[in-house]
């Protein structure tokens, strides 16, 4: 939510009311946008959990492809001025006014003097290896429901009524859960604050599952993080574990907003208190806490399923005012992680991967020093000359769906089997966006590139103001007339000196500027500085490494990128 709040407020207007505030005309970019979106979702995690390093951590370990030093700060401010703002907010709402003392939206609670021996640590470690097993079969039933869904589940009414049956069946199977288990507690051994649902137990008692079922999932957490050793039964926890597990698969990438965090956070924290319950069992006396087991169930489940461990450790340490166990946390993540990219990939890049968006890894995969730029290159290219025909322009955008197009002196001839093996000398980069406006504004000269009779050369205020909506081709009328005999001259608008590669360059060199500078585009030439090709974020997202067990040594596939 902070990401779409972000990419929207930058833009100083609204395309939906037609209404344009005439501010932040400076962040009309890409590149702009694409900081606003990753520092909004930075903020919107520090605000849920209380995290303003942690939400920085995550933007950068999952929210951004680019990065720099000035993004950073960037980032921190806002990440602490939503924390201050959501506090200011919570204080006034509980009568407070003033009072910066609130954690977050989510509070769990925290474990101050709570500890933990050093044996206890490869216990974790062990968890950690559950956990990123739990992770990768929640990751697998989750991309095998998601496969179905987008080859059945395509029409309107599917995307109405699974949300409705969904519903069902967790009313359904929680309370057929809750209805036979007879697990029952005075009231008095429940030092919480949280609800204490009677439902079939005697007056002054209160049912354990039903103290799960019957609540939102935060509490749900605090009292699986802070309730007493004998409050709950391992059977209760387990079989909550086990019911929540199959519904939370089945819920998220649902056709409605569904978290994951809180989730994956309540699942972990249900088998997690169960193991520290049967520690106590094998050994009483000696793990009496079992809301430490809880926490780190949660977090190894959440890092089975999504991935992530420095990120994800200091938003547990923040959000729990925990230090004491960054430790063993950030242990206990690693672990699932190893484990479970023995299996499959992080939820968040299985769904990258189904709605083919070309984000790039942190780095290439190490295979592809050997695939060179000729061989992954787009060829042949659809390029323009400095002085472009209309028609030709016209009929390029009408035709092609690409973001940029090569500029060339002049066409070379095909070779005789009917290919172009090159193209003319390179003279920059043009994008489609501004192809499209330059048609709209009619921006014509004739065929020597004199300008016509009130023709206006456009600035970059006249491309800014189109963003990010650029006008379709479609709607714009140019007559036979126009097409034939006018001609439109690049070259005050094309990007005389883009990052350019060669033909024989491995695919290593071309990914480090797409990854470092936040490309788009690079042009393949040859030793003449002749245009071969063109190489897009598309092309080297379709190369990723095969992750499964035993089968990920040397070994690449290609990405179906939309």
């Amino acid at each position: 939510a902070g990401a779409v709040v972000a990419a929207g407020v930058s833009q100083g207007r609204s395309e939906f009311v037609k209404f344009d505030f005439n501010v932040f005309r400076q962040f009309r970019l890409d590149h702009e946008k694409r900081d606003f979106v990753s520092g909004g979702a930075a903020a919107g995690v520090a605000a849920a959990f209380g995290a303003p390093i942690g939400g920085v951590l995550f933007a950068l370990e999952e929210g951004a492809s680019f990065w720099n030093q000035s993004l950073t700060w960037r980032m921190l401010l806002a990440s602490l001025s939503s924390v201050v703002t959501l506090n200011l907010i919570l204080s006034a709402y509980h009568g407070h006014t003033g009072d910066l003392a609130y954690n977050g939206l989510l509070d769990f609670g925290h474990f101050g003097g709570l500890e933990y021996h050093w044996y206890e640590v490869f216990i974790f470690a062990a968890m950690g290896a559950v956990g990123g097993l739990i992770g990768a079969a929640f990751n697998q039933i989750n991309h095998k429901l998601s496969m179905f869904r987008r080859s059945y589940l395509t029409s309107k009414f599917w995307k109405f009524a699974e949300p409705l049956l969904v519903a069902a069946c967790v009313t359904t199977a929680m309370f057929v859960a809750v209805l036979y288990n007879e697990e029952c507690h005075y009231e008095g051994q429940f030092i919480t604050e949280d609800a204490k649902p009677q439902v079939f137990c005697s007056d002054g008692e209160f049912h354990s599952l039903g103290s799960l079922v019957f609540t939102v999932p935060e509490k749900a957490v605090k009292i699986l993080f802070h309730a007493p050793l004998e409050v709950m039964s391992e059977q209760t926890v387990f079989t909550f574990a086990g019911i929540f597990f199959l519904l939370s698969c089945w819920t998220y990438g649902l056709g409605i907003p569904s978290g994951l965090f809180v989730p994956c956070i309540l699942l972990g924290a249900a088998w997690g208190r169960g193991v520290g319950i049967g520690f106590n069992l094998l050994a009483p006396g000696y793990f009496v806490e079992p809301g430490k087991y809880a926490l780190m169930g949660a977090a190894c489940t959440l890092g089975g399923v999504v991935r992530m461990t420095i990120s994800l450790m200091v938003i547990i340490v923040e959000s729990t005012g925990n230090m004491q166990y960054g430790l063993p946390i950030l242990v206990t993540l690693k672990m699932a992680k190893l484990v479970g990219d023995m299996f499959n990939e992080g939820l968040y890049d299985i769904h990258i991967d189904l709605q083919g968006v070309p984000l790039l890894p942190w780095e290439p995969p190490p295979e592809c020093v050997c695939v060179k730029a000729g061989e992954m290159m787009s060829h042949p290219v659809k390029c323009v000359r400095i002085i472009e025909r209309v028609g030709e322009l016209a009929r390029l955008l009408e035709t092609t769906s690409h973001n940029g197009f090569p500029v060339i002196d002049d066409m070379v001839l095909p070779i005789p089997d009917g290919e172009f093996k090159t193209f003319g000398h390179f003279q920059g980069l043009i994008l489609r966006s501004q192809l499209v406006i330059l048609l709209k504004r009619n921006v014509f000269c004739n065929e020597y590139g004199e300008p016509l009779p009130n023709t206006k050369q456009l600035t970059m205020a006249d491309f800014e103001a189109h963003y990010p909506r650029i006008p379709s081709i479609r709607g714009i009328h140019l007559s036979h007339q126009m097409r034939q005999s006018l001609f439109i001259d690049l070259r005050p608008y094309l990007n005389p000196f883009p990052y350019t590669v060669t033909e024989n360059n491995t695919m290593v060199h071309a990914f480090k500027p797409f990854r470092a500078l936040g490309l788009r585009h690079i042009v393949v030439v040859d030793q003449h500085y002749r245009v071969v090709g063109i190489i897009t974020r598309k092309d080297l997202a379709r190369y990723r490494e095969v992750h499964g067990f035993g089968k990920n040594e040397g070994r690449i596939r290609k990405l179906e990128v939309l």
